[in-house]
């Protein structure tokens, strides 16, 4: 039975008491991250490593025309946007499954199939980009007369709803009750 270290005792009059011992101190992110990255190479039965290994098994040409798409006891189902690359594949495919397993995947067959990737979400504007043309910018779009209150707006406001900010934020609450 090994001692208690000096952190975990505390003294209590003429003797000790134990204490639970300190929880472990946390890690940084970056550890945490390349512990996952050395899991996931460990365990080459996983998509994830699959991956991060593609364009090195497939080389360029098919690993930008093909993706691995599921991997499902040992089965990987790989994904061809155009119908040559598959015809390719399908002729390739003792080569490509040899080289799966000589890179250490598990894999026991090959499925081949078109796939057409859905296509990426459309890339957000920057805060700056939209501030630049924001309509209640005096700056840029100038000032003028609301319509309806007659104080002095924003332009960009005027173009684009026909009144200040304000008028519109009363209408909009009136239209709700």
């Amino acid at each position: 039975m090994a001692l208690p270290r000096k952190q975990e005792r505390k003294k209590f009059g003429s003797g000790e008491i134990l204490q639970e011992a300190a929880p472990p101190l946390a890690s940084d992110l970056s550890s945490c991250l390349e512990d996952i990255k050395r899991t996931w190479q460990r365990t080459n039965n996983n998509i994830a490593g699959l991956w991060q290994d593609w364009p090195k098994i497939a080389g360029e040409p098919l690993a930008s025309n093909c993706s691995p798409i599921s991997l499902r006891r040992g089965v990987l189902l790989i994904g061809v946007k155009h119908p040559q690359w598959l015809q390719a594949l399908q002729y390739n495919r003792p080569q490509l499954l040899a080289r799966l397993r000589a890179q250490g995947h598990e894999i026991k067959d090959l499925r081949i199939q078109q796939y057409q990737p859905k296509a990426t979400k459309k890339v957000l504007e920057s805060e700056q980009s939209i501030w630049a043309k924001h309509p209640s910018r005096i700056d840029v779009h100038g000032i003028s007369k609301c319509t309806k209150c007659s104080s002095p707006s924003p332009a960009g406001e005027l173009a684009m709803w026909g009144m200040c900010g304000f008028c519109r934020c009363k209408t909009i609450l009136s239209s709700n009750h």
